[in-house]
């Protein structure tokens, strides 16, 4: 019987078209935030600040940040002046990104590993929802990057963390940065989108015989129509959700997906 669910949970789906040490102190002064021990920059170049809108950002280690490898896409004119999930307008000729859990706001670098081109930008969508895909920049941004032509590209994000004050210490003033705990929020995984709704229906009624929380949303494409999302799991971190989409993985679907809700 379990084999039977898996098969037809799975043929469902075919429907569906080197990390440094750091040091922190904690401040009295700054209850609530980190002083980051930077090390030299000439023997540390990652740490080098970056001037956004008058204000001065730091990237965020691995220990307390959010660094990510994979595909980078992009997305325009179809979208322009069209509401992102944070309610902002889309202006593909800002630079601004798409990403599937960091948080609304969230500075990041983003980094062509095919030729060390970077640009900074600022999380103000969700997506791309597409597995393996980790960023979708604006027209603008892509532009920057050499993203245009190729369309798809390898990248490392890094988030980045505002500085709010400066401390002194023995080696002399550091930076006082401001750290989000990325890796905590309200997470979900995408299993699939269908275009037919019973479909998605029957999915979501047999993966309810193995997960708690099972909910199937409707959303508008441009290009596909109206699509049925089925979603399993509502998690509290970004390690517990990434147990469920590798549980899920290990099932057949090996398309899943983390995702904020």
């Amino acid at each position: 019987m379990k084999k039977f669910i898996i098969f037809s949970l799975s043929f469902l789906l075919l429907l569906v078209s080197c990390s440094r040490e750091r040091h922190y102190v904690r401040s009295s002064k700054y209850p609530h935030k980190k002083v980051i021990i930077i090390p030299d920059k000439s023997k540390d170049p990652t740490f080098r600040p970056y001037m956004i809108n008058g204000e001065t950002y730091y990237p965020l280690p691995d220990s307390d940040g959010f660094v990510q490898f994979g595909k980078a896409s992009w997305y325009g004119r179809k979208f322009h002046g069209r509401p992102t999930a944070c309610g902002e307008r889309f202006n593909m000729f800002k630079k601004s990104g798409a990403h599937k859990t960091l948080p609304m706001g969230t500075y990041v670098s983003i980094l062509n590993l095919s030729n060390n081109k970077e640009i900074v930008v600022r999380i103000n969508d969700r997506g791309p929802f597409v597995k393996g895909r980790i960023i979708d920049l604006s027209y603008a941004a892509a532009k920057e990057i050499d993203l245009v032509g190729p369309g798809t590209i390898r990248v490392k994000i890094v988030a980045l963390g505002r500085q709010v004050g400066k401390q002194k210490s023995s080696q002399g003033e550091k930076p006082v940065v401001e750290i989000t705990d990325l890796r905590k929020g309200e997470f979900t995984v995408q299993v699939g989108a269908f275009k037919i709704r019973e479909n998605a229906l029957i999915l979501a009624d047999r993966l309810k015989v193995i997960f708690d929380y099972v909910d199937t949303i409707a959303c508008d494409d441009d290009e596909k129509g109206t699509l049925y999302r089925v979603r399993v799991s509502r998690s509290k971190t970004l390690s517990k959700a990434g147990k469920i989409e590798k549980k899920l993985e290990g099932m057949g679907f090996e398309e899943a997906f983390i995702v904020s809700l």
